[in-house]
């Protein structure tokens, strides 16, 4: 049989992190019992970060220097996708700069859809891409809201230099109601914990464990690495000793993260293939309406698969806030006032959108043939020696190493995160062009700060509930801003 697996891998998880004692401290009034989950932090989504935004994040990590040309299908799951009737796939690949040749596969509706869409991808054994991105909303004053946060994890999949192999898999398919969420609402409905873990977990889960294993021709001692997605606190190791499994189990990612959603056991799978040796055996396991387990063997190739940032270096670049009321606003949950400023028109062009999307989705710059002059936006003549456009080739900014030429902080235009950083940014390569600069930590930014480019939310518009997506800058990890 031809090898085939995980090749390479990535990860992100938002900068933003709320300490939970400030959440605990908000709802002491009515609910002093969340004082009890006031450990740590957990992460949230800046106001231009969403579900897409985070995928393009992990899946630059996973692709890294990496040719993706010969990629085949690209699929995409979460349970918190922008739009109800419009592909995150589609609007992703731009970013990444992937074929167009590509088939697409969304999937979400259930916490498993990450493990399930992986599990489908590697089913059908072609190249592809996947991604798991999710941001699971919670009712204030909820122990889902102490408990939840956001991530997103990539996987390249192919026949050529695999890091990890599938050996075996499980699935259990049942309509066990833990929680839902009904269409058009903004929050889940939560059953009791003590049925969930006695009649689903503890049920349902060992049934696809023993399929995996079997598939897998192992046991339970063979498993070096456990990585169980659990909604509820304490459920990974409540069955990991129902298993009997005495090998490592991978750390929930609690504090600095909280549970990610359908990304959760991809991120769990992610951080485990950071860390582990060759030869290692990782069993990692999501519920929702059943579960999915999957056991992977980590082979000599996970060296070079190891991305730069991952879950570790992701979990390492937090800017921590007290700022309650700030994830509240970034979340749509408190309507603020913010002056007519904010009343302005916000409809994007689609025609012009899809005619420039060569140069804005995958932030292409042009070098001119005749003067070596690299610009952005590409127009039709040069800007310093007037050669035509039809001499320039492509430069892409999006891994171009920057940093800050000059910078304002202007708390009078309206702006979701006050105040709005934006500067000139110097790139190396000569390149240079004014743009918002976000994730800014309490010391500011400096001149010569270095930076990097993110893909965000660039405007939203609320009237027709439509996001203009574009590439902002943030302070580089290491750079002491963050």
């Amino acid at each position: 049989m031809t090898d085939f697996g995980i090749t390479s891998f990535g990860a992100y998880i938002p900068r933003m992190r709320l300490d939970r004692a400030a959440i605990a401290a908000a709802h002491k009034w009515m609910a002093p019992g969340l004082r009890g989950l006031a450990k740590g932090s957990r992460s949230f989504c800046n106001w231009d970060e969403d579900a897409i935004t985070m995928a393009v994040e992990a899946g630059r990590d996973a692709i890294l220097g990496r040719d993706v040309s010969g990629l085949k299908a690209f699929g995409f799951a979460s349970t918190r996708p922008p739009y109800a009737d419009l592909q995150p796939s589609a609007i992703v690949s731009g970013p990444l700069a992937l074929p167009l040749r590509l088939r697409s596969v969304d999937s979400g509706l259930t916490q498993r859809a990450g493990t399930s869409g992986l599990l489908a991808a590697l089913a059908a054994g072609e190249p592809a891409l996947f991604i798991a991105s999710d941001n699971p909303r919670a009712k204030p004053a909820s122990q889902q809201e102490m408990t939840f946060g956001a991530g997103a994890a990539a996987f390249v999949l192919g026949h050529e230099n695999v890091a990890a192999r599938l050996v075996g898999s499980g699935s259990s398919i049942s309509n066990f109601v833990d929680h839902f969420r009904d269409a058009g609402e903004d929050f889940d409905y939560h059953w009791e914990e003590r049925w969930i873990r006695d009649e689903g977990y503890a049920k349902l889960i060992p049934v696809a464990v023993r399929e995996a294993l079997e598939d897998a021709g192992l046991s339970i001692g063979d498993i070096d690495h456990l990585a169980m997605a659990s909604m509820l606190r304490g459920g990974a190791a409540q069955v990991s000793k129902l298993l009997k499994f005495e090998g490592n189990l991978v750390d929930e990612i609690a504090d600095g993260c909280g549970y990610a959603g359908a990304a959760q056991a991809p991120l769990m799978l992610a951080l485990a293939l950071e860390t582990a040796k060759p030869g290692d055996k990782i069993m990692v396991v999501s519920f929702g309406q059943g579960a999915d387990v999957l056991v992977f063997e980590v082979t000599d190739a996970i060296e070079q698969a190891r991305p730069r940032r991952g879950v570790s270096g992701s979990l390492a670049a937090g800017i921590v806030t007290d700022a309650y009321l700030r994830m509240l606003s970034f979340a749509d949950g408190i309507d603020l006032e913010w002056g007519m400023r904010s009343e302005k028109p916000a409809k994007t062009a689609l025609t012009e959108q899809y005619r420039s999307r060569g140069q804005m989705e995958a932030f292409m710059a042009g070098k001119c043939g005749s003067c070596g002059t690299i610009q952005f936006p590409q127009l039709q003549y040069c800007a310093r020696c007037h050669a035509p456009s039809d001499q320039f080739s492509d430069v892409s900014l999006r891994e171009e190493p920057a940093k800050v030429m000059t910078q304002t902080a202007d708390w009078l235009s309206y702006y979701p995160s006050p105040p709005l950083y934006v500067g000139f940014v110097q790139f190396e390569n000569g390149a240079r062009l004014q743009m918002e600069v976000v994730d800014v930590g309490p010391e500011g930014l400096d001149i010569g700060t270095p930076l990097e480019m993110v893909y965000r939310v660039k405007e939203r518009d609320r009237q027709r509930g439509y996001n203009r997506y574009f590439w902002k800058a943030v302070p580089a990890t290491g750079a002491g801003k963050a």
